[in-house]
């Protein structure tokens, strides 16, 4: 039943998900082979639909992958601020870290998504926190020529 549940996500099934989630809810927090929870790996692909009929079964939203990447840091390097928006209202961690000690700030920095990181910023974002590398989210934006968000940071 799991294979079948990670097919239907990687498939965009969202009423195959509904009906396994549904029927097996002890599925809601397994893990595929590369550490992904159904919630993480539905937002990796940025599958909003699926993402609502998931939380729906409270899943563990700061589950981490192989990498200890959470749900929201997978969407905010993709730029899904919706899903992001979604995450965070049914609260997400917006500070966790990863195995490269990177948060989601770091992520949205790193991939130039302003409207993210302002939406991470507004809630409670650790503007001044350091990678493994010792780089700030503004570090990190500044490297990318992103002057949007080194605005948005120098103003935190």
């Amino acid at each position: 039943m799991n294979d079948k549940l990670f097919d239907a996500i990687r498939n965009g099934d969202v009423e195959m998900v509904k009906a396994i989630i549904t029927a097996h809810p002890e599925l809601i927090n397994i893990k595929d082979q590369r550490g992904s929870t159904p919630l993480l790996l539905a937002t990796y692909y940025g599958n909003q639909d699926m993402a609502e009929a998931m939380l729906k079964h409270k899943p563990d939203l700061n589950a981490k992958d192989a990498s200890g990447n959470t749900a929201l840091m997978g969407v905010c390097f993709k730029g899904y601020a919706a899903i992001a928006k979604l995450l965070i209202d049914h609260g997400a961690d917006v500070n966790a870290k990863n195995l490269n000690s990177a948060t989601a700030l770091i992520y949205a920095a790193t991939f130039a998504q302003s409207e993210i990181a302002q939406l991470l910023i507004d809630n409670g974002a650790d503007t001044g926190h350091v990678d493994e590398k010792g780089n700030t989210a503004y570090d990190h934006a500044k490297m990318q020529g992103a002057e949007k968000l080194m605005a948005i940071l120098e103003s935190k």
